[in-house]
């Protein structure tokens, strides 16, 4: 049984669009006996009441007078990428909680300096890495570690960004400007691959090249051209720690084929996950495998028992398990939820890509 309900502050929260709206919200609605929202400061006091009259909750003047507040047990971080070390940094000084959407700093220094000060503050500092939570990621662990495909020789990763092609709406245009920090490979491909390293362990080594096919970006909204300066195309080759070969190629926009492809080659089977999306965090995973004398691969999702009482979208329910671990964690002085200290490590891959192609330009 739990010991409390915890109040959540938001900052960045409109009532009926964005991220925070469409999965945290719900998610946090599923696990009302756990938690409550109950303020929100935005980028104005004007923004911050609109949302708090529609979602009857109160509104804070600034994002200092919510993390400042009494009534507020965990403050949630959900705006654009470059506010996210001003904003979580005033969180962790307030000693609050804090609840930070992936990528949780404009690079890795940015990283660093949170886990660091979260570390220093004894609070509680989760990241929102939330295919790692996902029921279908979970029951491939437990596949890898039981041995259906033996020894693990390979793994295999294709996907669609969705996004950083040639076209884009205003609201998305941020995503095309690497100095944003909010890139295809920031995004998307880390995400899955925080899920990638969930089931088959840590990456050693990635070795990444980059390449763009659109110079500019098309913003269909407002009629402007921008320049782009986010890659469209990722190719990468490396090694997980236990010496593993890795491939992954991700690309912008959507294939009318395959978006999302992880193979995992081993020595006696091998499962294939599949998604509508590049995105791992936020589609609806399948599994396939075969092993052995099979001779085609069969279906290997989980159970229908392992999604009971859970939401019924992937991405709301993949978010409402990181709270639930945060939960547990601030119950019982653990830390099993997606940490800044993970989140440091998960940058340090996105840094590796990065540097080592920069290297080849």
């Amino acid at each position: 049984m739990t010991s409390k309900q915890y109040r959540i502050g938001f900052i960045g929260l409109n009532p009926d669009s964005h991220w925070a709206a469409t999965a945290h919200v719900p998610a946090l609605k599923s696990l009302s006996d756990r938690f409550s929202i109950d303020g929100v400061a935005n980028s104005t006091p004007e923004s911050a009441k609109r949302t708090a009259d529609a979602l009857g909750i109160q509104a804070y003047d600034s994002a200092g007078a919510l993390c400042a507040s009494p009534d507020i047990d965990i403050v949630v971080v959900t705006v654009k990428v470059p506010h996210h070390l001003e904003l979580v940094t005033t969180a962790l000084n307030a000693g609050k909680n804090v609840y930070c959407e992936w990528p949780l700093g404009n690079g890795i220094d940015e990283a660093r300096q949170l886990a660091a000060l979260a570390a220093e503050k004894g609070v509680v500092a989760v990241c929102g890495t939330q295919a790692r939570m996902a029921v279908e990621v979970a029951h491939l662990r437990g596949l890898v570690m039981d041995g259906f495909v033996g020894k693990v020789l390979s793994t295999t990763l294709v996907g669609s960004g969705g996004n950083w092609s040639g076209e884009t709406v205003a609201d998305l245009a941020y995503l095309f400007d690497a100095a944003n920090g909010a890139t295809m490979q920031s995004i998307p491909l880390a995400h899955t691959l925080a899920a990638v390293g969930e089931v088959l362990g840590p990456i050693a080594r990635l070795d990444g090249q980059f390449a763009s096919n659109f110079k500019t970006v098309n913003v269909t909204d407002s009629g402007e051209t921008r320049p782009k300066t986010a890659p469209d195309q990722i190719m990468a080759t490396g090694t997980l720690e236990s010496g593993a070969a890795l491939v992954v190629h991700y690309r912008g926009g959507s294939s009318r084929g395959t978006n999302l492809l992880w193979e995992i080659n081993g020595s006696e089977g091998d499962i294939q996950v599949t998604g509508t999306s590049g995105h791992g965090q936020m589609t609806q995973l399948s599994l396939r495998g075969a092993r052995g004398s099979d001779r085609e691969m069969a279906p290997l999702d989980p159970p229908a028992s392992a999604y009971e009482g859970l939401p019924d979208s992937a991405l709301v329910r993949n978010v409402a398990g990181v709270y639930a671990r945060m939960a547990d964690d601030l119950d019982n002085g653990t830390r099993t939820a997606p940490s800044f200290a993970d989140a440091v490590r998960l940058h340090e891959v996105v840094d590796m890509l990065e540097q080592t192609a920069k290297a080849k330009s």
